[in-house]
Formats: structure tokens, sequence, C-alpha cells
């Protein structure tokens, strides 16, 4: 795989598969990518191309590496924890709210190891650390915990 820079666009990654097929994916700069495949017979030809959103984006990414499955992610089940992502929305009870008042961990517990804010990672966040609209809370626990955490995240 390498990657090159595109100034204003973003930056275009290619990788050559083991079957000497040239893909090559677009990152642009507002989320949405860019994938196009090459023939066989002529790596310069383009013999398909797509235009993915950021949610596009997002469900081939499951579908490729779903994260139930995913070998990076610890092997949690078989500790009997979980870590899934949740979503906060902008009409969220928490949304604008500091993590702490939502007591998570005395009443779930759960952790919540990072919140993906638009293309941030703030990893480890503490009790201060104040909730906003479109946040992803990655939260790590037991099934039920997890569950019942999204429900009070879920909260409007």
């Amino acid at each position: 795989m390498s990657s090159t820079p595109l100034p204003g666009i973003g930056v275009r990654y290619d990788l050559t598969t083991r079957e000497h097929r040239r893909l090559s994916v677009v990152a642009h700069r507002d989320g949405n990518r860019s994938f196009s495949a090459y023939r066989r017979d002529d790596p310069d030809e383009c013999a398909l191309s797509l235009k993915l959103t950021a949610g596009e984006t997002e469900a081939l990414i499951d579908a490729l590496m779903p994260s139930h499955h995913s070998p990076n992610l610890l092997s949690t089940t078989d500790l009997g924890l979980v870590a899934e992502r949740v979503e906060l929305t902008s009409t969220s009870h928490w949304n604008g709210r500091v993590l702490g008042e939502t007591r998570m961990r005395t009443e779930t517990g759960v952790s919540i190891v990072a919140v993906l804010r638009r293309a941030d990672a703030i990893p480890s966040p503490g009790p201060d650390f104040r909730l906003a609209g479109g946040d992803t809370l990655i939260v790590i626990g037991t099934r039920e915990g997890v569950d019942a955490a999204a429900a009070i995240l879920g909260r409007e």
C-alpha cells in the first residue's frame, strides 16, 4: 500500500493485490471516498469507479471487516466483553454535558475508552470531558453493560 497526498483534495491510497490487480482509493477531505479498480491487462485503464459517501464507506468497511470479527479488537468475546460504537445524537439529553454526569461506569460498569469527534479521536476521556451531538463513544464492557450504556446515551 502506498499513499500520495493530493493537496486540496485528500490522500490517494494505491494497492496491488496478490492477483496483480491495481486498486485505488481517494480519501477526500469531506469524508467521501472514490474507489477505482483497474484492468488486469492494462493497469492504466480504469475498469470500475465508485463514488462513496462517508456513510457508504463505513458500511463497506463494516462488510469487509466487521468489528465483531476484527482480530485487532482484542479477543473481547473470549473474555466476556464487547466493544461497540455508540453515537450521541444532537437531541440527546447529554449533548453539551460532561461525561461524569452520565454516571456511566457506576450505572453500567462499562468504560468509555475513546470518543470520535469529526476527524479526531480523544482517547480515555475524563469525567470533565464535554460531550457533543455527533460524538461516537467507544464503549467496552459486558453485553448487558454496553446495552445499558447505549440506552443511557440515547436518552433525549
